[in-house]
C-alpha cells in the first residue's frame, strides 16, 4: 500500500561552496578543513550538537591513531580545558563528552562554517549523475540546499546511497554488521581500587572469579563482557557493555530494538558491577548515550578499495591522502558478546601505521560527492581499522580539503590531484 504525493515546490535555503552531511568526527573534520581553506561550508546534523560517537555516542576515549594535525589540534585543546578538579595524570585519549560539544562547536564557529542541527537529510538533488545538492527535513519543513561539492559523512552513507552510489552491507559473504552498544557513564566509583578493563582480552581476577568469565555467566545474552574507561571527570566511569546482534542500523525498526535492549540491559550491567568489580560497590547510572553506536553498515564502492592485506602489509600509496593510521581489527562479536573469532587486537602485528589512498573517498558513478568516514570504499575487515574515531578525523580532514581545492581550481574533485592535498596536509 502507498501514498501518493502530491507534487510541491521546495524552497532553497542556501548555496554553498562545500555541504557536509553528518557532524561526527569525520564530518566535523571535514568541514573545518574546508572553512579553513576559504571555502564556504555547510555543516548538517540531525543530533542537537557535534561530534557523533565522540559526544552523543558518549564514547569514552579516542582509540588508535593517526597523523592528522587537525586530530592533534582537537586533542591538545581538549586538555586545555581540563582543570583541577579533572582526574589527575588521565592521557589526553579520554573524553570529557561535554566539553567537547562546546570545544568542537567553538572551533567550527572560529572557521566560519555555517552549522544546521536538528536536521535529517531525506534526498538528494542530482544533474544527472553529479550531485548538486540535498533534500533536508527539519522543524522549519522540507528545503532545498545547493552545493558545489557534497561530502557524505553521515556514516550509514545515506547521501552516496540515495544518490545511487553502488554498495553492500557488512561482510562480503553474508552481510552480517557488527553489533551495536549504547554507551553509558557511571558514576560514585572509588578510583582508588577501582578496575579499569580496556579490551575483550584484558582480564582480571577477583575473589569471587575472573571478570570476563563472570559477565559471561551473569550478565544475558547477547551481552556479556567486561569493558570499563576512566574518565576526566572524578568518579566517572564509562561502560562499553551493552550489546544488540542482529542489527541493520540502516532501518529504524531495528534501531528501535537494539535502543530498547540496550537499555534493558543497563540496570542488569550495573548490578553486575556493583556485586562483582572492586570500586564500584556504590555506582550508580550517571547517563548513556543519545545516540547508539553502530559500528558498521554500508561499504561503498570507490575508485580505489583498501583491503585489510593492504592494512597488515603497511601499504603505503603513493596517493595517500590519510597516513600514519593506527589500530586493530576491532571486530566486536558478530554472534554475541567480546570479539569475534575474525578479531585482532593485542595480537595485532602491524602497528607502523599506514595510508589511505584518495580514491577510497571518491565514489563510483556519482561526481562532486566525498565519501568520509567508516562509509568509505573497503571491506569488511579494513573497515573494522578505519572506523576509529582518530583515523576517521584524518579521513575528515582529507576530504575537506579536496573539495575546497576542487572550488577554488573550478574542477571535478576527482580532477583534484592527492598531491595537492598532500601538500596542505
Amino acid at each position: 500500500m502507498f501514498y501518493e504525493e502530491k507534487s510541491r515546490k521546495i524552497p532553497v535555503t542556501g548555496e554553498y561552496d562545500v555541504l557536509v552531511a553528518g557532524a561526527g568526527p569525520a564530518g566535523f573534520a571535514a568541514a573545518l578543513a574546508a572553512a579553513r581553506q576559504g571555502s564556504k561550508t555547510l555543516l548538517v546534523e540531525q543530533q542537537n550538537c557535534v561530534g557523533g560517537m565522540a559526544t552523543s555516542g558518549a564514547m569514552s576515549h579516542w582509540v588508535g591513531n593517526c597523523d592528522s594535525k587537525l586530530y592533534h589540534e582537537l586533542l591538545s585543546r581538549s586538555v586545555a580545558l581540563r582543570d583541577e578538579i579533572s582526574t589527575p595524570n588521565l592521557e589526553e585519549k579520554f573524553i570529557d563528552t561535554e566539553q567537547l560539544k562546546g570545544l568542537m562547536l567553538q572551533m567550527l564557529s572560529e572557521a566560519g562554517v555555517s552549522v544546521m542541527l536538528y536536521t535529517f537529510v531525506s534526498d538528494v538533488i542530482l544533474d544527472q549523475e553529479k550531485i548538486a545538492g540535498i533534500i533536508v527535513e527539519n522543524k522549519s519543513g522540507r528545503q532545498a540546499i545547493y552545493a558545489k561539492t557534497v561530502i557524505d559523512a553521515t556514516g550509514d552513507g545515506d547521501v552516496a546511497a540515495k544518490a545511487g552510489v553502488p554498495y553492500y552491507k557488512g561482510r562480503e559473504d553474508d552481510e552480517k554488521m557488527q553489533p551495536v552498544t549504547l554507551m553509558f557513564k557511571v558514576g560514585g566509583v572509588d578510583y582508588g581500587k577501582a578496575v579499569f578493563l580496556y579490551g575483550f582480552e584484558d582480564t582480571y581476577e577477583t575473589e569471587k572469579g575472573e571478570l570476563q568469565a563472570l559477565a559471561r555467566e551473569h550478565i544475558p545474552y547477547p551481552a556479556g563482557h567486561v569493558l570499563l574507561y576512566p574518565s576526566p571527570l572524578p568518579g566517572v566511569v564509562a561502560c562499553n557493555m551493552t550489546n544488540c546482534v542482529e542489527v541493520d542500523g540502516t532501518k529504524e525498526q531495528d534501531l528501535t530494538k537494539a535502543e530498547l535492549l540496550c537499555r534493558k540491559q543497563m540496570p542488569q550491567v550495573l548490578q553486575f558491577l556493583r556485586e562483582f568489580v572492586p570500586g564500584y560497590e556504590r555506582c550508580f547510572l550517571l547517563s548513556s548515550a543519545s545516540l547508539i553506536g553502530v559500528r558498521e553498515t554500508r561499504h561503498f564502492e570507490g575508485l580505489s578499495k583498501l583491503t585489510e592485506e593492504d592494512i597488515l602489509a603497511a601499504r603505503y600509496f603513493d596517493d595517500w591522502v590519510v597516513k600514519g593510521a593506527i589500530f586493530n581489527f576491532d571486530v566486536h562479536n558478530i554472534t554475541g558478546a567480546g570479539l569475534d573469532k575474525t578479531g585482532l587486537q593485542r595480537k595485532f602485528p602491524q602497528t607502523e601505521g599506514y595510508t589511505i589512498p584518495y580514491g577510497c573517498l571518491l565514489p563510483q558513478r556519482i561526481e562532486n560527492l566525498l565519501l568520509c568516514g567508516r562509509n568509505i570504499s573497503g571491506t569488511h575487515m579494513a573497515h573494522s581499522n578505519y572506523r576509529a574515531m582518530p583515523i576517521c578525523v584524518g579521513i575528515g580532514e582529507a576530504a575537506g580539503v579536496a573539495a575546497a581545492i576542487s572550488v577554488k581550481n573550478g574542477v571535478l574533485v576527482k580532477e583534484v590531484t592527492a598531491a595537492e592535498i598532500q601538500q596542505i596536509l
